[in-house]
């Protein structure tokens, strides 16, 4: 099939990571997947959520927020958060919690603030991927800072989606093809092809074992694209 970019079926978007946008976070980054353009930012503040506290104090924990600017889609979007939006950031935190030995971490909080400037989707599997880099950041200032004598990092984290567009399975579907797609699913990979987390919806009529087998093997080669990404650019 001809795709609206012209990419193989098989083909992320072009992806760019640039590190140290924002001056005060521990760790920033944009990360872009073709039209998409996410700021991802990670802050850390040397204290627990009080429910974690009085579970046990020693412990970690990193959670994510997430937000569309106003100008990022065509009219406006609304600052107010929607479900939507929370949904999305409590899968950023699971996703990123999944990285990191929280007990290594310590009693410390890093949050990452994922505000999308740009969307054309896929706005989710890109603040998962560039938050993982703006975590990873964060941990190395921790360790220049003397506050941590290793890395608490257990496995890297990237998410990438997949799409059933006129009967033909796609990678990194972008907002043309994700409006039209039959099934839309969203992987979240650690290296070595294992899953965190998949998400996955039939639009219409319902997909069979062989589409979810083709997705599975999409997403893991578009993850291990964007491990080297990743690696790359740390």
């Amino acid at each position: 099939m001809t795709r609206p970019d012209g990419r193989k079926t098989d083909e992320l978007r072009p992806v760019e990571i640039k590190l140290g946008i924002q001056k005060d976070p521990a760790g920033s980054v944009q990360i872009s997947f073709g039209d998409t353009v996410v700021l991802c930012a990670a802050t850390i503040a040397e204290k627990v959520p009080d429910w974690l506290k009085k579970q046990n104090g020693q412990q970690g924990w990193i959670t994510g927020e997430y937000a569309m600017l106003p100008g990022s889609t065509p009219g406006r979007a609304s600052r107010r958060k929607r479900g939507r939006a929370e949904e999305i950031q409590r899968l950023i935190g699971r996703s990123l919690r999944a990285a990191v030995d929280l007990a290594q971490l310590g009693p410390r909080t890093i949050t990452v603030d994922c505000d999308v400037l740009q969307a054309d989707g896929g706005t989710r599997t890109a603040s998962i991927t560039g938050g993982y880099v703006a975590v990873e950041l964060a941990i190395k200032k921790l360790i220049r800072d003397c506050k941590l004598n290793t890395s608490p990092i257990r496995r890297p984290v990237c998410a990438v989606s997949c799409a059933v567009v006129a009967d033909q399975v796609v990678l990194d579907p972008n907002y043309i093809e994700d409006s039209q797609a039959e099934v839309d699913m969203n992987f979240i990979l650690t290296s070595g092809d294992k899953f965190i987390e998949v998400q996955g919806t039939a639009e219409g009529e319902p997909f069979d074992q062989q589409m979810l087998s083709e997705m599975i093997s999409l997403a893991k080669s578009g993850a291990k694209r964007l491990f080297e990404i990743q690696q790359g650019i740390l």
